[in-house]
């Protein structure tokens, strides 16, 4: 819908008589960039509910706010990607795969917010915790992801 929306606001401005395929060209690539824009907006505003939801059930000592938005975040991209992807059961364009994988996805995971944890938790002396979440965000995000894409294959089964 948001797409949608978007797509005849820029028609409505390219109807200039002097438009060209330049600047239709121009006016997508604005509505990628808006689209990507507003994807991370939501992203981040899922992350800072979500990662503060997990914080205050579970408590701040070990980041697993940030850890449950990584692995949740790394399953979903892998299950979006393999879904739209060009054998996928989804038909979702350039647009949509954009603005899902690049803005939300991106603006939702926190590989950011795990490297600043992680180094302070090292520069605070926790060794244990600052390796622990190291080992656990890499195998349980690599974990997330290759889980994504098997679950999308047994709804979208290319063989």
């Amino acid at each position: 819908m948001i797409i949608r929306v978007i797509r005849v606001k820029i028609f409505r401005l390219q109807r200039d008589e002097n438009s060209g395929i330049e600047n239709e060209s121009l006016l997508e690539n604005m509505a990628n960039y808006l689209l990507v824009g507003l994807g991370g907006a939501i992203g981040s505003i899922l992350r800072f509910w979500f990662s503060g939801l997990v914080g205050r059930h579970f408590g701040e000592t070990f980041p697993w706010g940030t850890l449950l938005v990584n692995v949740s975040g790394s399953f979903l991209i892998g299950f979006f990607a393999t879904l739209t992807g060009t054998e996928g059961r989804w038909l979702v364009g350039s647009q949509g795969r954009n603005f899902f994988m690049t803005g939300i996805c991106g603006g939702y995971t926190t590989f950011s917010s795990f490297s600043l944890q992680t180094l302070t938790l090292a520069r605070e002396g926790e060794w244990l915790y600052a390796s622990l979440n190291s080992g656990l965000s890499l195998f349980l995000c690599l974990a997330g992801v290759w889980l994504g894409h098997v679950l999308a294959e047994l709804v979208n089964p290319t063989k």
